[in-house]
């Protein structure tokens, strides 16, 4: 049986110093200005965690308690972000042949499982306090509600350039800006208070501010868990992908196709890729493979360009099937 193998260039033919050039490649210029802005935004955040800490202890606000403890979480996940955006520089190696690309994606998902229990710790509290509000000094709740909106803007600005670099910087851009949302329902909770003495609408606001964070938590996590299971990108259809590698006037047939993603930026595909027996004696294999590699990598939304091509002839599959066929 006749089988022609082409993949991207194995990590292990290639010397150290090419693999940190190769991981280089991979996004380290972005991962070092994401590391830089999530460092300033967790010395930012953790400042305003403390002071809204005393503010909640000060003034009893449920409000003001839900999102301290949101600006908690905030702390932690951009702590994990910031060691995940660490971890993510380090060169590929014999063991670790992606590096540690997928670090982005488990610290992205442990920061929406975190919102997600904020989010219902606040629901029932918010329930107990509904129908029995205590009493909460708006002019207190006033002022840290605009010191912790003031710090969530500043980290904001800080994140939003590289927001959409990975999953990583998605999670921890949209908790700072879930917690700024919560500050500002603190802000109006307060005004409200001092003008109607309408109590229950600290208990309101704290529910507002859980409905704004579990919604997005989901998101994340259910993205997290779409690359940890590696399923095909949404981004993707695989039958087009099929399609489009079928419009080769050599290829057969395509089967074993793989699509998934190690990280943000990153997909991978495998094929067997069922070719005209002649390919191999004619010698148009390399044009076939430079044809397939072609199609995946400028076709698409986002480009594929790590690939690997099994080529066979096109009566292989049927003399010689795969054991799980």
């Amino acid at each position: 049986m006749w089988i022609w193998q082409e993949v991207a260039t194995p990590l292990g033919a290639l010397t150290p110093a090419e693999r940190t050039h190769v991981a280089h490649d991979h996004g380290h210029g972005a991962t070092q200005s994401s590391r830089t802005r999530l460092a300033l935004a967790l010395g930012i955040t953790a400042a305003i965690f403390v002071a809204q800490a005393i503010g909640a202890a000060l003034t009893g606000s449920l409000a003001l308690l839900v999102d301290t403890a949101h600006m908690l979480t905030d702390a932690g996940g951009l702590l994990m972000a910031l060691i995940a955006a660490s971890l993510m520089l380090r060169p590929t190696t014999e063991r670790h042949t992606w590096g540690m690309r997928r670090a982005e994606v488990l610290a992205a998902a442990f920061q929406s499982l975190i919102l997600m229990a904020v989010g219902t710790y606040a629901l029932i509290v918010a329930w107990q306090r509904l129908f029995d509000p205590p009493e909460v000094p708006a002019g207190s709740l006033l002022v840290f509600g605009i010191v912790g909106l003031a710090g969530n803007v500043a980290s904001l600005v800080i994140l939003m350039g590289d927001r959409n670099t990975n999953l990583n910087l998605r999670a921890a851009f949209l908790e700072v800006l879930n917690d700024a949302l919560g500050s500002a329902a603190v802000i109006v909770s307060a005004i409200i208070l001092a003008t109607t003495g309408w109590a229950q609408i600290d208990t309101l606001a704290g529910l507002l501010i859980a409905a704004l964070i579990v919604p997005r938590a989901i998101v994340i996590l259910r993205s997290s868990v779409r690359i940890l299971m590696e399923a095909v990108p949404p981004w993707l259809d695989l039958d087009d992908v099929r399609q489009h590698l079928l419009e080769n006037t050599h290829v057969r047939g395509v089967h074993d196709l793989h699509v998934s993603k190690i990280g943000t930026g990153l997909p991978v595909l495998t094929a067997h890729v069922e070719v005209d027996p002649e390919c191999f004696t004619a010698g148009h294999t390399q044009e076939v493979l430079a044809d397939l590699r072609a199609c995946v990598r400028d076709h698409f939304e986002e480009s594929i360009e790590h690939t690997t091509f099994q080529l066979e002839p096109a009566d292989c599959s049927k003399e010689q099937p795969l054991p799980h066929m």
